[in-house]
């Protein structure tokens, strides 16, 4: 939001007061009882001056009784408003946010992989999280306040003129000094919202990426460095609070200053008045006192309010620069891919994630329906990329994709994720049970299905030597189980889905023998009637692949199947022969 000399920034107030569209029969009811409370306020100074002017310095000890009740009353309705409107403001100001923070969620999981490379986890938690409860205050202590105060301010306004023009006039000569007060809070509490929401998606951030890397800060001894840094940038979100502070710290005495000052200029005015019989009534000088508090308060609570609706503008415009951005995965696809036919191939296709460092270059190749096709290399030599392609987490910049007899942009992405199923060397899980991982909560998979495929691929024993079985929880990432377990997880979960096309990236390599025999068993009854894409490292598990190719540097140098690239005896012939030394030894 830029930062212009402007109160709030009406375009995103306007924006987010369409999410209250829902439940406007609530919000004029809200707005009601703020009118309703603004009105009663002003009034009870009124009866406390026509009752110490007409009852009780000519004392009616009945009418005042009347009177006192009637204040009573006032009270009691004052109270009931006061209650209904706050449950009410809430009640739309929570409902509100949740609309919201459903949205960005929606949002943020259709996005492309590319802009998760680019934005951090903590940034992304803190918009959906903390910032959008800075727009429930728009509702419960920002807007709906500001009006009914400026209303009261205007009604207390009305009622001391009608009552004493005079006094009016003295009371309002503190004003200037006020509004001059009002002005220099307003501008510096703006800027000093918005570094303190900067700062808190920073620390956000931070905290996110060192737990989730803290197995590599305790590997390098680098707790006491990242110690550090994390003070600095604690200290700098101290500080972005502090400023805040200062600035209430300062704007609240001075008001309450002038408000005394107001007082002290009425009473003395009013004193001589009365003394001199020119006017001014004891009930009038009592009510000025109580109007003088009835102003300052709204005055005050103004400055405060219109920051809590900045505080929320400000997290609105945070949020809504995600809900803006444009980087959904491109989904115009009209044809439902049937899983019958499993061909690719790539024509042509050339990709890069940045600033055309072309990560594949002009790559061809093709592998037929129900065969295996393993893609091998050096890292960073562009297997991956070549299944994120395939998956459709990116988009190639040049050539033509195929799935079947169809370029993949011509699929709907549901349709075409639902039969390609993708097993990644970092497993991901759920802190959940293996039963929920598996189905990834889909209600559509039985728990006996689950376990039947588990027998079918051989790991059902595996699963039930666990505590609980099926219902074993996994703890946060899968962390209780080893490498391999995890993996045994994923190709229970990739199986289930019966899956056309399968890709294993990295899928058996770093894990126990024992795991590995499991997964082989597995992958041989997963690729019956399926096309497999194997990326590897490890050739001795690739070797009974109909097609092998081989990429350096986004370029496929060798293509054939093993026998054919061995009598090749070009660059896997070395790298098979290596690999194969090193395990003799």
């Amino acid at each position: 939001m830029k930062k212009t000399g402007s109160i709030v920034d009406w375009l995103l107030l306007k924006r987010v007061l369409k999410y209250s569209t829902p439940y406007r029969k609530k919000l004029f009811f809200a707005a009601i009882a703020a009118i309703f409370l603004a009105i009663l306020g002003p009034l009870r100074p009124w009866l406390i001056n026509f009752a110490i002017d007409n009852y009780i310095i000519v004392s009616n000890t009945k009418m005042l009784a009347k009177v006192t009740l009637l204040l009573f009353i006032m009270l009691f309705a004052e109270g009931f408003f006061q209650f209904y409107y706050m449950f009410l403001s809430t009640w739309i100001g929570q409902n509100v946010i949740r609309d919201i923070r459903t949205e960005i969620f929606q949002h943020i999981i259709s996005l492309r992989m590319k802009y998760f490379d680019n934005t951090h986890v903590g940034t992304l938690v803190t918009r959906t999280i903390s910032d959008i409860e800075t727009i429930s205050d728009i509702f419960s202590q920002g807007l709906l306040v500001i009006i009914a105060e400026l209303l009261k301010l205007v009604l207390v306004l009305i009622f001391m003129s009608y009552t004493s023009l005079e006094l009016t006039i003295v009371t309002l000569t503190t004003i200037p000094f006020l509004l001059i007060a009002t002005a220099w809070f307003k501008r510096n509490i703006k800027i000093a919202f918005q570094d303190v929401r900067t700062q808190v998606s920073k620390l956000n951030a931070f905290v996110q990426e060192r737990i989730i890397g803290m197995k590599i800060v305790q590997l390098f001894n680098k707790e006491n460095s990242e110690y550090k840094k994390f003070k600095e940038i604690n200290t700098k979100h101290r500080d972005a609070n502090i400023r805040s502070i200062f600035y209430y710290a300062v704007f609240f005495p001075i008001v309450e200053i002038l408000s005394a000052l107001a007082i002290a200029l009425v009473i003395w005015s009013g004193s001589i008045s009365i003394i001199k019989s020119s006017g001014v009534t004891v009930g009038e000088l009592v009510a000025f006192i109580l109007y003088i508090y009835m102003m300052f308060r709204p005055i005050r609570q103004l400055a405060d309010r219109f920051n809590v609706l900045q505080m929320g503008i400000v997290g609105s415009e945070r949020v809504f620069k995600i809900l803006d951005t444009d980087q959904k995965i491109n989904n115009n696809g009209k044809l439902e891919f049937d899983g019958e036919n499993g061909n690719i191939s790539f024509e042509n296709v050339s990709f890069y994630y940045k600033d055309k460092q072309w990560v594949l270059k002009n790559i061809n190749f093709s592998i037929e329906n129900n065969k295996i096709l393993a893609l091998i290399g050096h890292t960073g030599s562009g297997k991956t990329s070549i299944a994120n392609l395939i998956l459709k987490f990116y988009k190639n910049q040049r050539g033509k994709i195929f799935i079947g007899n169809n370029n993949i942009e011509s699929y709907t992405l549901n349709s075409l994720r639902k039969s390609i199923s993708y097993v990644q060397q970092e497993v991901f899980l759920f802190s959940d049970t293996i039963l929920n991982n598996v189905k990834m909560y889909d209600n559509t998979i039985n728990n006996y299905s689950v376990e039947k495929a588990a027998r079918e691929i051989g790991i059902h024993d595996f699963i039930t030597s666990l505590p609980n079985s099926y219902e074993y929880i996994v703890g946060e990432r899968g962390i209780t189980l080893s490498l391999g377990q995890r993996q045994l997880i994923a190709f229970l979960r990739a199986y289930i889905r019966n899956p056309k096309i399968i890709i294993l990236d990295e899928a058996t390599s770093s894990i126990d023998s024992e795991s590995e025999e499991l997964l082989q068993t597995a992958l041989k009854k997963m690729s019956i009637n399926r096309t497999i894409i194997i990326i590897a490292h490890r050739l001795s598990t690739i070797t009974g692949a109909n097609k092998i190719i081989l990429i350096d540097r986004g370029n496929i140098i060798e293509s054939g199947n093993h026998q054919s690239l061995i009598d090749l005896k070009g660059k896997y012939w070395k790298m098979y022969n290596k690999q194969k030394n090193m395990i003799q030894k």
